[in-house]
């Protein structure tokens, strides 16, 4: 029996593992957390840090195939996998993605389009990248941070940047401009070992406190703008010779344009309706992807809205559960805690 190597413990890792015990294949989780999500459902665990020499030469001799559930992985740790044994998405992705001046003109040089950026490496740099913003702007830590965090926005001259760049840990920043946009959708994409690729339709995300609160779809754009997610997502995977599913984040203009925001090279938060919505969801699709087998057919049976548990929400569970055409997804976290995902729930909505 083929043995998954998922590094990462958390709800994606636990979603991974579920998939791929459908389809036959055993799981093996490296995460330091004991009774992490993922290690509730998998069938063993490497308790070790991501970059444990020893830990990850015991990943690769259990493991036919190895894969993540988040960004962060150390990619020296990733390319030492990938000496020994398939690793996807490949290690580049996380390269890219891992820093967003990277990953921007990354995303650029595919010729796609972003928000204007400047990298900001001291309080000068970012004095003059304000300058040329007319004093507005999105400033982010270049790498880690999410959900909000590891930033500071400047709404107008009147947020004075003084003592931003060290307030942000004086460390490698990036400034972006803001962006006019009018909602916000986002892509889940699969690409197959022999470049075949597969896109789940669009979805349109409303966020609250910089974590994502919902997900509908259909997302309320044109035709041509889900075509164009569906291209743009493409050009990332094949820029990449990436395998496995991918989150691609897009800001949606007034006349129908996108740019895009970020990419996850992951399975991703705003496609957790798929598990509902789909015959295959993103989670088989990744592991279908990673083990070589053909991909799904990403279409849609019903439209559906998603929505992000936090927190305290976990208390409003009986009540989804007494609900109709809802399917609820807890993550086996036994601590709730303000702006922590505790699970997710997804309504169908029937014509």
């Amino acid at each position: 029996m083929t043995t998954i190597g998922i590094i990462g413990g958390g709800q994606l890792g636990r979603m991974l593992a579920m998939a791929a015990a459908r389809l036959n294949f055993r799981t093996v989780i490296l995460e330091p957390q004991v009774d992490c999500p993922a290690a509730q459902v998998a069938n063993d665990q490497i308790i070790a840090a991501y970059d444990d020499e020893a830990a990850l030469g015991k990943l690769a001799e259990v493991s036919d195939i190895i894969t993540y559930e988040f960004e962060n992985v150390p990619v020296a740790a990733a390319e030492r996998l990938a000496a020994k044994r398939p690793v996807f998405p490949p290690p580049k992705a996380l390269e890219v993605a891992q820093d967003r001046l990277t990953e921007k003109r990354f995303i650029n040089g595919c010729g796609i389009a972003t928000a204007r950026f400047h990298a900001v490496d001291s309080q000068a740099d970012l004095e003059a990248a304000l300058a040329d913003f007319g004093g507005t702007g999105v400033l982010k830590t270049r790498r880690l941070g999410y959900d909000g965090k590891g930033q500071r926005v400047f709404r107008s001259t009147a947020d004075g940047p003084a003592g931003a760049f060290a307030a942000l840990g004086g460390v490698p920043l990036i400034l972006e401009s803001f962006v006019p946009f009018e909602r916000e959708i986002s892509i889940i994409a699969a690409r197959a070992p022999d470049g075949a690729v597969a896109c789940f339709d669009p979805a349109e995300n409303v966020h609250r406190n910089g974590i994502l609160h919902t997900s509908m779809v259909p997302a309320e754009i044109g035709a041509a703008a889900g075509e164009a997610a569906r291209v743009a997502a493409k050009a990332i995977l094949d820029a990449l010779g990436y395998v496995g599913v991918i989150g691609v984040e897009f800001f949606v203009l007034a006349d129908g344009s996108l740019i895009v925001n970020e990419m996850a090279p992951r399975v991703h938060n705003s496609g957790h309706w798929t598990e509902a919505a789909c015959v295959v969801s993103q989670f088989e699709q990744h592991i279908r992807a990673v083990a070589g087998l053909p991909l799904g057919n990403p279409r849609r049976h019903s439209d559906c809205v998603m929505q992000n548990l936090i927190g305290d929400d976990l208390d409003t569970v009986p009540a989804w559960l007494a609900e109709d055409d809802v399917l609820v997804h807890l993550y086996g976290k036994t601590e709730a805690r303000a702006g922590r995902k505790m699970g997710h729930v997804t309504r169908l909505v029937r014509g």
